[in-house]
Protein backbone atom coordinates (compact mmCIF):
# COMPACT_ATOMS: atom_id res chain seq x y z
CA UNK A 1 0.00 0.00 0.00
CA UNK A 2 1.21 3.58 -0.96
CA UNK A 3 0.06 6.53 0.41
CA UNK A 4 0.19 9.98 -0.95
CA UNK A 5 -0.67 13.64 -1.99
CA UNK A 6 -0.90 15.89 -4.71
CA UNK A 7 1.27 18.66 -5.99
CA UNK A 8 2.16 21.05 -3.67
CA UNK A 9 4.12 20.23 -1.38
CA UNK A 10 3.42 22.61 2.15
CA UNK A 11 7.23 22.30 3.73
CA UNK A 12 9.06 23.06 0.84
CA UNK A 13 6.73 26.11 -0.34
CA UNK A 14 6.53 24.96 -3.86
CA UNK A 15 4.54 26.76 -6.80
CA UNK A 16 4.32 25.54 -10.14
CA UNK A 17 4.77 28.62 -12.39
CA UNK A 18 1.95 29.86 -14.83
CA UNK A 19 1.87 32.38 -17.57
CA UNK A 20 -0.52 34.69 -19.18
CA UNK A 21 -1.09 34.17 -23.12
CA UNK A 22 -0.43 38.15 -22.85
CA UNK A 23 2.98 37.77 -21.39
CA UNK A 24 3.97 34.69 -23.75
CA UNK A 25 2.70 36.68 -27.15
CA UNK A 26 5.55 39.06 -25.80
CA UNK A 27 8.11 37.38 -24.93
CA UNK A 28 7.64 34.04 -27.12
CA UNK A 29 8.18 30.73 -26.31
CA UNK A 30 11.37 31.12 -24.52
CA UNK A 31 9.47 32.02 -21.88
CA UNK A 32 7.17 29.12 -21.53
CA UNK A 33 10.63 27.01 -21.79
CA UNK A 34 11.92 28.57 -18.84
CA UNK A 35 9.11 28.30 -16.76
CA UNK A 36 8.33 24.65 -17.72
CA UNK A 37 12.01 24.05 -16.88
CA UNK A 38 11.29 25.43 -13.50
CA UNK A 39 8.39 23.51 -12.86
CA UNK A 40 10.34 20.14 -13.87
CA UNK A 41 13.09 21.00 -11.38
CA UNK A 42 9.84 21.64 -8.89
CA UNK A 43 9.05 18.16 -9.35
CA UNK A 44 12.32 16.46 -8.97
CA UNK A 45 13.03 18.29 -5.67
CA UNK A 46 9.16 17.27 -4.44
CA UNK A 47 9.71 13.50 -5.57
CA UNK A 48 13.36 13.40 -3.93
CA UNK A 49 11.79 14.90 -0.43
CA UNK A 50 9.01 11.97 -1.14
CA UNK A 51 11.61 9.62 -1.39
CA UNK A 52 13.27 11.12 1.49
CA UNK A 53 10.32 10.58 3.66
CA UNK A 54 8.83 7.28 2.67
CA UNK A 55 6.00 8.61 0.45
CA UNK A 56 5.38 6.48 -2.87
CA UNK A 57 3.01 7.61 -4.40
CA UNK A 58 2.51 11.38 -6.04
CA UNK A 59 0.37 13.32 -8.44
CA UNK A 60 2.06 15.83 -10.49
CA UNK A 61 0.53 19.41 -11.45
CA UNK A 62 -0.95 19.41 -14.40
CA UNK A 63 0.39 22.99 -15.08
CA UNK A 64 3.92 21.89 -15.35
CA UNK A 65 4.21 23.12 -19.29
CA UNK A 66 2.05 26.37 -19.19
CA UNK A 67 -0.23 26.96 -21.95
CA UNK A 68 -0.05 23.60 -23.05
CA UNK A 69 -2.60 23.47 -25.38
CA UNK A 70 -3.15 26.73 -26.72
CA UNK A 71 -2.10 27.24 -30.09
CA UNK A 72 0.36 30.09 -28.87
CA UNK A 73 2.62 27.23 -27.07
CA UNK A 74 4.18 25.42 -30.76
CA UNK A 75 7.34 24.25 -29.12
CA UNK A 76 7.70 20.81 -28.83
CA UNK A 77 8.61 20.65 -25.32
CA UNK A 78 8.58 16.52 -25.08
CA UNK A 79 11.61 16.14 -27.48
CA UNK A 80 13.81 19.21 -25.79
CA UNK A 81 16.78 17.67 -24.96
CA UNK A 82 16.77 20.20 -21.86
CA UNK A 83 13.26 18.84 -20.65
CA UNK A 84 14.37 15.50 -21.55
CA UNK A 85 17.57 15.46 -19.34
CA UNK A 86 15.19 16.59 -16.30
CA UNK A 87 12.55 13.85 -16.88
CA UNK A 88 14.94 11.08 -17.47
CA UNK A 89 16.24 12.06 -13.76
CA UNK A 90 12.99 12.01 -12.24
CA UNK A 91 11.53 9.15 -14.40
CA UNK A 92 14.62 7.24 -13.10
CA UNK A 93 14.34 7.85 -9.41
CA UNK A 94 10.45 6.63 -10.45
CA UNK A 95 11.25 3.61 -11.22
CA UNK A 96 13.98 2.77 -9.17
CA UNK A 97 12.33 3.59 -6.24
CA UNK A 98 8.72 1.99 -7.17
CA UNK A 99 6.85 4.97 -6.96
CA UNK A 100 3.25 5.66 -8.73
CA UNK A 101 3.03 9.28 -10.55
CA UNK A 102 -0.64 10.33 -11.49
CA UNK A 103 -1.99 12.66 -12.86
CA UNK A 104 -5.37 14.30 -12.68
CA UNK A 105 -6.85 16.91 -15.82
CA UNK A 106 -9.33 19.71 -14.33
CA UNK A 107 -13.10 20.43 -14.34
CA UNK A 108 -12.83 21.64 -17.99
CA UNK A 109 -12.03 17.68 -19.19
CA UNK A 110 -14.84 16.61 -20.25
CA UNK A 111 -15.08 13.88 -22.38
CA UNK A 112 -19.38 13.34 -22.04
CA UNK A 113 -20.04 17.17 -23.11
CA UNK A 114 -22.51 17.33 -26.43
CA UNK A 115 -21.14 19.83 -27.51
CA UNK A 116 -17.51 18.95 -30.30
CA UNK A 117 -15.62 21.35 -29.82
CA UNK A 118 -15.57 20.30 -25.68
CA UNK A 119 -14.55 16.93 -26.63
CA UNK A 120 -11.98 17.99 -29.28
CA UNK A 121 -10.48 20.33 -26.45
CA UNK A 122 -10.79 17.51 -23.91
CA UNK A 123 -9.18 15.62 -26.08
CA UNK A 124 -5.96 17.71 -26.92
CA UNK A 125 -5.87 17.89 -22.96
CA UNK A 126 -5.50 14.43 -22.13
CA UNK A 127 -3.39 14.24 -25.09
CA UNK A 128 -0.97 16.58 -22.76
CA UNK A 129 -1.78 14.88 -19.92
CA UNK A 130 -0.38 11.44 -21.49
CA UNK A 131 2.92 13.08 -23.12
CA UNK A 132 3.71 14.40 -19.43
CA UNK A 133 2.86 11.03 -17.45
CA UNK A 134 5.13 9.35 -20.44
CA UNK A 135 7.83 11.30 -19.13
CA UNK A 136 7.62 11.40 -15.76
CA UNK A 137 7.84 7.39 -15.39
CA UNK A 138 3.76 7.95 -14.46
CA UNK A 139 1.00 5.88 -14.79
CA UNK A 140 -2.29 6.90 -14.25
CA UNK A 141 -4.65 9.93 -15.74
CA UNK A 142 -7.39 10.64 -13.22
CA UNK A 143 -10.91 11.69 -14.65
CA UNK A 144 -14.40 12.46 -13.85
CA UNK A 145 -17.27 11.47 -16.30
CA UNK A 146 -18.65 15.33 -16.68
CA UNK A 147 -21.66 16.16 -16.47
CA UNK A 148 -25.25 14.55 -16.51
CA UNK A 149 -26.72 17.55 -19.42
CA UNK A 150 -30.77 16.21 -18.26
CA UNK A 151 -30.22 12.37 -19.55
CA UNK A 152 -27.42 10.91 -17.20
CA UNK A 153 -28.00 7.40 -19.43
CA UNK A 154 -26.97 9.41 -22.22
CA UNK A 155 -23.69 11.19 -20.68
CA UNK A 156 -22.65 7.96 -19.59
CA UNK A 157 -23.07 6.81 -23.22
CA UNK A 158 -20.82 9.44 -24.75
CA UNK A 159 -18.19 9.16 -21.71
CA UNK A 160 -17.80 5.52 -22.90
CA UNK A 161 -17.81 6.21 -27.05
CA UNK A 162 -15.23 8.62 -26.18
CA UNK A 163 -12.84 6.90 -24.20
CA UNK A 164 -13.49 4.19 -26.60
CA UNK A 165 -12.27 6.52 -29.54
CA UNK A 166 -9.66 7.59 -27.51
CA UNK A 167 -5.29 6.71 -28.68
CA UNK A 168 -5.15 3.42 -27.22
CA UNK A 169 -1.75 5.10 -25.20
CA UNK A 170 -4.18 7.41 -23.10
CA UNK A 171 -6.99 4.29 -22.63
CA UNK A 172 -4.21 2.39 -20.87
CA UNK A 173 -4.19 5.17 -18.18
CA UNK A 174 -7.03 6.57 -18.37
CA UNK A 175 -9.47 5.96 -14.61
CA UNK A 176 -12.93 7.16 -14.08
CA UNK A 177 -13.38 8.75 -10.17
CA UNK A 178 -16.74 8.89 -9.11
CA UNK A 179 -17.82 12.31 -8.26
CA UNK A 180 -19.55 14.07 -5.39
CA UNK A 181 -22.21 15.80 -6.69
CA UNK A 182 -23.48 13.38 -10.12
CA UNK A 183 -21.98 10.54 -11.15
CA UNK A 184 -22.16 7.96 -8.30
CA UNK A 185 -20.00 4.65 -7.79
CA UNK A 186 -22.81 2.93 -9.42
CA UNK A 187 -22.74 5.05 -12.18
CA UNK A 188 -19.26 4.85 -13.00
CA UNK A 189 -19.32 1.06 -12.77
CA UNK A 190 -22.32 1.81 -15.46
CA UNK A 191 -19.46 3.28 -17.71
CA UNK A 192 -17.06 0.37 -16.88
CA UNK A 193 -19.40 -2.00 -18.06
CA UNK A 194 -19.35 -0.69 -21.76
CA UNK A 195 -16.38 0.27 -22.34
CA UNK A 196 -13.91 -1.36 -19.88
CA UNK A 197 -12.47 1.86 -17.91
CA UNK A 198 -11.01 1.35 -14.63
CA UNK A 199 -12.61 3.00 -11.44
CA UNK A 200 -10.94 5.28 -8.96
CA UNK A 201 -12.52 4.91 -6.35
CA UNK A 202 -13.04 8.34 -4.01
CA UNK A 203 -14.15 7.20 -0.25
CA UNK A 204 -15.66 11.29 0.65
CA UNK A 205 -17.14 11.23 -2.70
CA UNK A 206 -18.75 7.98 -2.34
CA UNK A 207 -20.03 9.05 1.42
CA UNK A 208 -21.55 12.53 -0.43
CA UNK A 209 -23.14 11.08 -3.40
CA UNK A 210 -24.57 7.99 -3.20
CA UNK A 211 -27.93 7.38 -3.76
CA UNK A 212 -28.07 5.01 -1.01
CA UNK A 213 -26.02 2.27 -2.16
CA UNK A 214 -23.44 0.52 -0.50
CA UNK A 215 -20.21 -0.15 -2.13
CA UNK A 216 -19.11 -3.42 -2.88
CA UNK A 217 -15.35 -2.78 -3.49
CA UNK A 218 -14.68 -6.53 -5.27
CA UNK A 219 -16.74 -5.10 -8.10
CA UNK A 220 -14.44 -2.15 -7.90
CA UNK A 221 -11.18 -3.95 -7.99
CA UNK A 222 -12.62 -6.06 -10.55
CA UNK A 223 -12.40 -3.26 -13.22
CA UNK A 224 -8.31 -3.20 -12.46
CA UNK A 225 -7.43 -6.51 -14.19
CA UNK A 226 -4.93 -6.22 -16.29
CA UNK A 227 -4.36 -2.47 -15.18
CA UNK A 228 -1.93 -3.03 -12.08
CA UNK A 229 -3.21 -2.05 -8.05
CA UNK A 230 -6.77 -0.09 -7.56
CA UNK A 231 -6.33 3.70 -6.96
CA UNK A 232 -8.03 5.43 -4.67
CA UNK A 233 -8.86 9.10 -3.41
CA UNK A 234 -9.79 9.86 0.24
CA UNK A 235 -10.45 13.09 2.06
CA UNK A 236 -12.10 14.25 5.04
CA UNK A 237 -15.11 17.11 5.12
CA UNK A 238 -14.06 20.54 6.42
CA UNK A 239 -16.85 20.79 8.82
CA UNK A 240 -18.69 17.46 8.36
CA UNK A 241 -18.64 13.85 7.24
CA UNK A 242 -20.14 15.07 3.78
CA UNK A 243 -19.23 18.28 3.79
CA UNK A 244 -18.07 18.48 -0.29
CA UNK A 245 -14.56 20.98 1.09
CA UNK A 246 -11.59 19.12 1.98
CA UNK A 247 -10.44 19.66 5.06
CA UNK A 248 -6.38 20.04 6.27
CA UNK A 249 -5.69 16.69 7.36
CA UNK A 250 -7.40 13.47 6.60
CA UNK A 251 -9.19 12.17 10.10
CA UNK A 252 -7.55 8.75 12.06
CA UNK A 253 -11.63 7.79 11.90
CA UNK A 254 -12.02 8.09 7.86
CA UNK A 255 -8.76 6.33 7.30
CA UNK A 256 -9.60 3.16 9.24
CA UNK A 257 -13.27 3.10 7.53
CA UNK A 258 -11.30 2.77 4.15
CA UNK A 259 -8.95 0.06 5.68
CA UNK A 260 -12.00 -1.90 6.51
CA UNK A 261 -13.89 -1.69 3.48
CA UNK A 262 -10.50 -2.67 1.40
CA UNK A 263 -10.84 -6.11 3.96
CA UNK A 264 -6.85 -6.47 3.37
CA UNK A 265 -7.21 -5.85 -0.41
CA UNK A 266 -3.83 -4.02 -1.74
CA UNK A 267 -4.39 -0.67 -3.22
CA UNK A 268 -3.14 2.65 -3.23
CA UNK A 269 -4.54 5.86 -1.80
CA UNK A 270 -4.44 9.52 -2.90
CA UNK A 271 -4.80 11.60 0.01
CA UNK A 272 -6.73 15.11 -1.22
CA UNK A 273 -6.13 17.46 2.22
CA UNK A 274 -5.22 21.09 1.91
CA UNK A 275 -2.10 20.14 4.07
CA UNK A 276 -0.76 18.03 1.64
CA UNK A 277 2.09 16.19 2.63
CA UNK A 278 1.33 17.01 6.21
CA UNK A 279 -1.55 14.87 5.88
CA UNK A 280 -0.28 11.75 4.71
CA UNK A 281 3.33 11.69 6.80
CA UNK A 282 1.07 10.29 9.81
CA UNK A 283 -0.76 7.05 8.29
CA UNK A 284 2.65 6.45 6.79
CA UNK A 285 4.93 6.22 9.95
CA UNK A 286 1.39 4.54 11.28
CA UNK A 287 1.59 1.32 8.53
CA UNK A 288 5.55 1.24 8.48
CA UNK A 289 5.77 0.69 11.84
CA UNK A 290 2.85 -2.21 12.02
Amino acid sequence: MKLGYACMNTELKTIFRTLRVATAEAEGTGKIKELTMKNFETTLQIINWNLENDIYFYRASSSIVPLSTHPINDWIWWEDPDVLAVTNEIRALVETHGMRVSVHPGQYTVLNSPKPEVVRKSIEDLEYHDKLIQLLGGSDIILHTGGAYGDKDAAKQRFAEAYLALSPSIRQRLRLENDDKTFTVRDVLDVHYICKVPICFDIHHHNCNNDGESVDYAEILKTWEGYGTPKIHISTGKEGFTDLRHHGLVSETDFQELLKLLGGIDADIMFEAKLKEQSVLPFVRQLMHK
